[in-house]
Order: C-alpha cells, then structure tokens, then sequence
C-alpha cells in the first residue's frame, strides 16, 4: 500500500486524534461482543452452563495466550516497517474475523476466531508506538492518558451496543463490530499517514520479536525492567475486575444484571475522565514519577474499599478513588518510552502488551480460586471481597517497586543503537 510521508505538527495533530478514534472504535467493537459471546458458546455447547463456563475460560485464555505471544510481533513489525501498515492491517483482519465468528457453524469454528482476534488485537501496541512517534516526551503520557479514556469510552458504549442488539440475535453484535473495525481501517487508508521515518526503522529479527526477546530491550536501560515490573504487577491486579466483579457484586451486594451494567458504566466514565482530562494537567505540574505514585496509591485505597464495603452503596464510593489510578499507567508509559528511540518504540510497546497478555493469563485463575476459596461453606469466617485486598496488595508492592525505580534518570534514547 502507498505510505504516505510523515507529516508536518498540523497534520499529525489530525493522525493522534485517528489513533484515539481507531483504538476507542477497536474496544467499542471488542466491548460490543462481551454480553453475546459467553450465551453464544453455551449455545453451541448443546445448553449446558457448567461446560460452557469451562470453554469461555479456555476461550479466554487463548485469547491472552495470542496477545503474550504476537504482540511483541506486530510491534517489532511496526519499527520495521512502519506504523500504518500493521495498523491499518490489523483493524482489516479484525473486521474479517469478526465475519468470520458471525458466521461460525460451531464451537470449533468460534475458537479458531477467538483466537485470530487475540492476534490482530494486538495491534494496541503499535498504536502506542504511534504516539510516542509523534509526540515530545513531555507529553507523552498525557497522550497515552487519550488512549487510556478511549479504552474507557469502548468500555461503556461497547458492551451497552452488544446488549441490545445481542438481544435481538446473537449473531448481531459480531456483524456491527466487524463494520466498524472495517469502517475504521477504510477511513484510516486514507488520513492515516506514517510516523516512522524510514531512516529511523530497525532490521526486524526473531531475537527482537518474540515474547521472551523482547524483554532483552527492558533490560537495556537502567529503571526500565522496574518501570515494566510496576506495570506487569498493575496489570495482574486490574484483572480482579473482569475475573470476579460481576460475581461479586451479585454475590456480595445482590446486584442483579442491570446494576452491574450500571456500575461498570460508571467505573469506563470515570477512568475516561481521568486518563483523557486529568493525566496531562497533572503531570505538567508535578512531573511523572509523582503521577505513578499517585494514581498507585489512589488504586490501593480503591481497592480496598470495595473489598472492605459492607454495602453496594459504599462499594460504589471506591470507584472514583480506584479511577484516579489511571494516572499511573500512561505516566509510567511516559517514562519507558523515553528511554529508548524512534526505531524501539514499537518493540517497547509490543513488549509491554506482551506483560499485559502474560497477566491475562494468570489473573482470571488466581481471582476467581481466591473468591471462590473466602467464600466456600465450612470455613469460619467468609471474607468475599479477598479477591480485590489482593489486588490492594499488589499494588502495594507496586508502589514500593515504584518510588525506587522512577527515580531514575532517564537515558539519552538518540544515543542508543537498537537492541
């Protein structure tokens, strides 16, 4: 396809607000099959919950098993070849395979989707690449803060969208997130121009791309393995929430399924504030470093208090406080990204992603073993909200991890060859 060269300040103002477009519309249409997919494999599963229980988690599971694995991949490819390809490639194979689970037979057939999604979604990276390609240092994280509220408004829109219309046919909510991963690719084509200057792109190498390669670049920098291991631990406690919440919530609270869509639509509405109008204003005047320690230490206390609230009233009071975690992850991404050059940002990014998938696989098991454990008959005491004090306790750890390692100064990245 033609790339277009990279564009003056005016024009890639227009490109970063496409990377938020294209990544909201990417979790609008992941989002809009979360209420359908889990009835849709019970179905194909002759009607029998426990079994399909079983196979959502193994659906679930590969899921994160593509993301750990090619994530890495599709960033290693971006510094190689450019932004726009793999992008614009992604959201096609997205809408393909959206089509192609629409129109699954059977079980079978849907995995083998599931599992091509968990691939082309792993497109998140590069479009973090992206960004850091064509924004200063010092305003990097509140850009990421825009991909973060677009993750936030595909959490309240999608999952509302794929509700409605799942309710008229389970098959709908997979026809309409294929239009849009379509639309977006098509609209991309056209005003999505490169950022990666061609003399700025790394040899792609296998060493580089795979999963345990990639982290050979996080070993490079002096606080960027630390900055990485405070976001792997961030993202293993974030997993407590799709893991366990509705489970919680109706267990603990007797929430039924509208006031949960309700709750989560509160918690995407909140995060979206956050990260798409707090993190800039918040790190031009305090810096970085205390943006990650804030926002980890707002994600403890919001934590706690829905573990520890007696009443779902109370719970809903930590939902803000857990918000203002946003403010640690895209400042953390600020930091890493300045670390390392144009040529690595792809890789930094695909690694990252890489952690978050490993987290994806850990996190659903450890979650739901934990609830299930304080809450089982015969034990002396139940304790249903241990799920969300562990992820209270990680985020400790990440806090300590974190006032030692952001404290470190970042390297000249123009300096550096490639790993």
């Amino acid at each position: 396809m033609t790339e277009p060269t990279a564009s003056p300040p005016g024009p890639r103002r227009a490109a970063v607000i496409f990377i938020f477009v294209t990544v909201m519309l990417d979790m609008i249409a992941v989002g809009v099959i979360v209420p359908v997919l889990p009835k849709l494999i019970v179905d194909f599963a002759g009607g029998d919950t426990a079994g399909g229980a079983l196979y959502y988690g193994l659906f679930g599971t590969a899921w994160a098993l593509m993301q750990f694995i090619f994530a890495p991949v599709l960033g290693s490819l971006s510094d190689r070849f450019g932004r726009r390809p793999v992008i614009l490639l992604s959201n096609f194979g997205m809408g393909i395979d959206y089509i192609f689970m629409a129109m699954a037979p059977s079980l079978s057939w849907l995995f083998l989707g599931r599992v091509i999604s968990g691939i082309t979604a792993a497109s998140i990276p590069t479009a973090s690449a992206y960004i850091a390609d064509v924004t200063p240092p010092e305003k990097r994280a509140a850009a990421f803060g825009l991909l973060g509220a677009a993750f936030g408004v595909g959490f309240v829109f999608g999952p509302a969208l794929g509700g409605w219309t799942g309710s008229l046919d389970p098959h709908l909510p997979f026809w309409i997130s294929a239009g849009l991963s379509l639309a977006n690719a098509c609209y991309g084509f056209f005003v999505l121009p490169e950022s990666l200057a061609r003399e700025k792109r790394a040899a792609y190498s296998w060493k580089r791309a795979n999963p345990v390669g990639s982290l050979a670049l996080l070993r490079a920098q002096p606080g960027l393995l630390g900055l990485a291991a405070v976001n792997v631990i961030g993202f293993l406690a974030h997993e407590v929430l799709p893991s366990v919440f509705v489970l919680y919530g109706g267990y603990r609270y007797g929430w039924d399924a509208r006031a949960i869509g309700f709750t989560m639509a509160i918690v995407g509405v909140c995060s979206g504030v956050v990260q798409g109008a707090l993190v800039g204003p918040f790190v031009k005047r305090f810096g970085e470093r205390k943006a990650v320690l804030t926002g980890l230490i707002c994600g403890i206390g919001g934590f706690a208090t829905i573990g520890l609230a007696p009443t779902g009233t109370l719970s809903l009071l930590g939902i803000p406080l857990l918000s203002l975690w946003g403010l640690a992850g895209p400042s953390a991404l600020g930091l890493m990204s300045g670390r390392v050059g144009p040529s690595e940002q792809g890789q930094l990014q695909g690694a990252n992603s890489s952690l978050r998938g490993l987290a994806g696989l850990i996190g659903p098991g450890l979650f739901t073993f934990t609830f299930a454990t304080f809450i089982a008959t015969g034990r002396g005491f139940e304790l249903p909200g241990a799920p969300f004090l562990l992820s209270a306790s990680l985020l400790v750890c990440s806090t300590l991890l974190a006032w030692r390692v952001a404290t470190q100064s970042a390297a000249a990245p123009e300096l550096r060859k490639p790993v």
